[in-house]
């Protein structure tokens, strides 16, 4: 009976021990600057409200559904081929898959971009590797007239759109019967759409008090992580979106790739690690297919810091916990166009 005793007691002693590690690595993390997404649904969409263009425009159930029509509509586009979706795939992390941009004529991007994820964009401070737009509304406006992108001028855009009843109901329906839709309204209803890509992860379970959300190596990846200083730029409730210094202790190794140099002070923005895992090639110019060599050129290039194959591959393992719960988007059924549609070009 005795040994009884003593064993649940060594059990009880074992547990309680998790429970305070978990509990030192959770307070680590946040005295860290990391944030969790909120459990509570409401309290995730207010957040994702906070906004400057949620506050401008609202979200409401009418705008999310016109603003994922839109946002998956190729003809928004000059050639009626590419829509925003063609760039950031929602069933592909919200990226493409490739090194570069690919936009109108097959044409790669000029600077050499790598299409950042639009899951969790809401959360970045600023938008675009260079930051110069500061929310998703002004974003929008962007890759849409863009010729190596879309290529469509905003009068195209305002008259192809305008020239579909049922898109003019439905703005309407969303907007009131005396809106204008301009090309400024089209971008900012798919901004109201991409404010709804939001995916909270085990990650966020574990730091909300689900010491089982993760596993034990999934911690001591997260713990490596905070203790190599990544977390000198990927912090916040996103992991990033903010800007930072870039090549910091040493020159990229791809440096050379692509003309981009960063903002006017040569400061880069720094990619969200939610979805980490599903949004490869990496880095502004989409040059590593490799997380772990990632990490580990970062490494290097902003910590000065050497990180081996086997700590980069426990990081790697912690990032996996950051792949989110998508949600469910299903892919729209379109308005069909009127004689009055201006026909697409190749030009």
């Amino acid at each position: 009976m005795l040994k009884q005793v003593v064993m649940f007691g060594s059990m009880v002693l074992a547990a309680t021990t998790l429970l305070a590690d978990d509990a030192a690595l959770i307070k680590k993390v946040k005295e860290a600057g990391i944030l969790a997404l909120p459990k509570d649904p409401k309290a995730l969409t207010k957040l994702a409200e906070q906004s400057e263009d949620a506050k401008l425009n609202p979200t409401t159930k009418e705008k999310v559904e016109l603003g994922k029509k839109l946002y998956f509509d190729p003809r928004l586009s000059r050639s009626n081929l590419i829509s925003c979706n063609t760039c950031h795939n929602l069933g592909l992390g919200g990226a493409d898959a490739v090194p570069a941009a690919i936009g109108h004529k097959w044409t790669a991007n000029p600077s050499h971009l790598n299409s950042p994820t639009v899951y969790n964009s809401v959360f970045n401070s600023v938008q675009f590797w260079d930051g110069r737009s500061a929310h998703l509304a002004d974003q929008a406006q962007g890759p849409i007239q863009a010729g190596p992108e879309m290529a469509a001028p905003k009068e195209l855009v305002e008259e192809r759109i305008n020239s579909i009843p049922a898109y003019v109901a439905e703005f309407k329906k969303a907007y009131g019967k005396d809106v204008k839709v301009d090309f400024k309204l089209i971008a900012d209803t798919i901004a109201v759409f991409e404010r709804t890509l939001v995916t909270p992860s085990r990650f966020d379970d574990f730091l909300n008090g689900d010491s089982k959300a993760l596993s034990k190596a999934e911690k001591e990846g997260l713990d490596l992580f905070i203790e190599k200083g990544c977390t000198a730029c990927h912090t916040g409730v996103n992991l990033g979106g903010t800007m930072q210094p870039f090549q910091v202790a040493a020159q990229y190794k791809f440096a050379s790739l692509g003309d981009f140099k960063g903002d006017a002070n040569g400061m880069v923005k720094t990619p969200t690690l939610r979805n980490i895992t599903e949004t490869a090639p990496y880095f502004h110019n989409g040059a590593f297919w490799s997380l772990s060599d990632a990490i580990k050129e970062m490494g290097s290039t902003q910590l000065g810091i050497a990180i081996s194959d086997a700590e980069a591959g426990k990081i790697a393992t912690f990032l996996g916990s950051l792949e989110g719960r998508k949600p469910k988007v299903d892919y729209p059924m379109l308005p069909a166009m009127t004689d009055a549609t201006p026909k697409p070009t190749f030009d």
